[in-house]
């Protein structure tokens, strides 16, 4: 079993009730909501803090074995001695949540020795939960996911709100401002490919990379190399995540900006 004792069902449970407790705090009028910046540029609300404890306790009673690394959440480094780590974001996209809009979700993953086994990722405000379990495929709402089939990197899709000039060429669709929901589109064959060229955190892509791999999509880092989970540096060079038939032309389009990060330090 993919989980070993954790099931896919009561993974999806944890994860819709936290789904719900951060309802209770989304939208622009709502007065329980509290929000600041942790650092320029990067928000945080109270319901963040709330939904990371909630699953914290819910998941832990789930795997007790299992360590825990999340956004939210000061990274203890006991989670190197352990085989298996909950990986959490509880509201990724908060742009969206504190500004009212749907593109947020919350997402968790259950890693073992680097791999994603399990995920889930609950999108409330868009009626949406995204499961996958190593294996066994990736479903929407219970509907089975099929990712994008494109073989052509011109006018492949991608959820931007603007293009860099050098990939004119590509299409832009809608794009949340959660990470983890516009690799869920690949998935769902809504977007051919996301893609970023920095450092970024494990929580926020490693749920939505098992369900895009579930689905039959390609994901990488930006270099086009296996990513792995658990690292003592919870980082990896940018993410890849695309159909099948395009990852080649993606990775060596990409090749030379992530290098650039790369010499930066």
């Amino acid at each position: 079993m993919p989980g070993r004792d954790v099931t896919l069902d009561a993974l999806a449970a944890a994860v819709s009730e936290a789904g719900a407790r951060a309802m209770a705090y989304w939208g622009v009028d709502n007065t329980a909501l509290r929000h600041w910046e942790k650092v320029p540029g990067q928000p945080v609300s109270n319901a963040d803090l709330l939904v990371d404890e909630h699953l914290k306790q819910t998941l832990g009673a789930l795997a007790p074995d299992a360590a825990w690394l999340s956004e939210e959440t000061a990274d203890d480094p006991v989670r190197m001695g352990s085989d298996r780590l909950w990986l959490v974001d509880p509201i990724d996209g908060t742009r969206d949540f504190v500004r009212g809009r749907p593109g947020w979700a919350v997402s968790v993953a259950l890693v073992d020795q680097g791999e994603v086994m399990l995920a889930a990722l609950a999108a409330p405000a868009r009626d949406e939960l995204w499961l996958a379990a190593k294996g066994q495929g990736a479903t929407r709402n219970s509907v089975a996911l099929r990712a994008s089939t494109r073989t052509q990197l011109p006018g492949a899709r991608v959820p931007a709100d603007q293009l860099p000039r050098v990939d004119a060429d590509l299409a832009t669709v809608f794009k949340p401002n959660s990470i983890a929901l516009r690799m869920a589109m690949v998935a769902a064959d809504e977007a051919d490919l996301v893609a970023t060229v920095r450092w970024g955190a494990e929580w926020d892509i490693a749920a939505s990379s098992l369900i895009a791999q579930e689905s039959g999509a390609v994901v990488t880092d930006a270099l086009g190399q296996r990513l792995i989970f658990n690292r003592e540096k919870p980082v990896a060079l940018g993410m890849l995540c695309c159909a099948p038939a395009i990852h080649d032309a993606a990775v060596a389009r990409l090749r030379e900006r992530a290098l650039g990060i790369l010499r930066d330090g």
